[in-house]
């Protein structure tokens, strides 16, 4: 068998919802990295055996096949091809998994791995009716939770969602709130202390964002999520 190595890695900025990124397609945002990794090692554009993408909603603008797209909007010779993998939160590590079995299974020599969402733009749907003429239907947020849900597996399963899983985690294993958030206020200051040392300035792809015909474009190069003010003091207000 084959070895298998991770060669480089670029992202973009982490988003809030509704945040900075919220007029960026999904498929825009990640072929906006591809493009810039090719860029930085000056690859030609038909080097990659495969692109392989995590993509966990697949609800909207995600949808048909994502790896395809962003691979031909970023420019990548039309040959390339395309796969979608969706593990759910998982689903970018297991492309990584992926191009690596492949690879040592001596299936391809280049291979880009990686992932994309944005639950930002996540679309509200609705099923078709089952029966004819009928004017009722059913709306579902496919931004998080499961969408058409298969009342069998909520009746066997239930049908919670990550912050109830949370919740349900913390109760099973006795997590208090004073040790989530002396976890929290450690993990906000391990992320101030690694961006002061310039940590992720060489993995951060900057976005353009458009604002409009009247106003400059934005460039967001700054993860949202984070907040340097996230103290303990601050965390026990919640």
């Amino acid at each position: 068998m084959l070895d298998a190595y991770i060669y480089d890695g670029l992202r973009s900025p982490f988003g809030r919802y509704v945040g900075a990124l919220a007029t960026v397609r999904a498929d825009d945002l990640v072929a906006t990295v591809i493009k810039a990794l090719v860029e930085k090692h000056q690859l030609s554009a038909d080097i990659f055996d495969e692109v392989l993408l995590g993509s966990a909603n697949q609800a909207g603008e995600d949808s048909r096949n994502i790896a395809r797209n962003a691979a031909l909007l970023a420019g990548l010779d039309v040959t390339t091809p395309g796969q979608t993998v969706n593990r759910l939160c998982a689903s970018g590590l297991s492309t990584v998994v992926d191009a690596a079995r492949s690879i040592t299974c001596n299936e391809g020599d280049i291979i880009l791995a990686g992932g994309v969402e944005s639950m930002t733009r996540a679309p509200f749907v609705f099923a078709k009716t089952e029966q004819p003429f009928s004017r009722d239907f059913k709306v579902f947020d496919t931004t998080i939770g499961s969408r058409f849900p298969n009342p069998k597996i909520i009746e066997q399963f239930g049908s919670d969602t990550m912050p109830q899983t949370g919740d349900n985690v913390a109760q099973k294993y006795g997590i208090t709130r004073e040790e989530a958030d002396n976890f929290a206020a450690a993990s906000q200051a391990k992320y101030q202390a690694a961006k002061q040392a310039g940590f992720f300035d060489d993995e951060i792809t900057p976005i353009t964002v458009s604002q409009g015909k009247k106003l400059p474009a934005k460039v967001v190069i700054d993860d949202e999520h984070p907040r340097a003010s996230s103290n303990i003091e601050a965390l026990q207000k919640l």
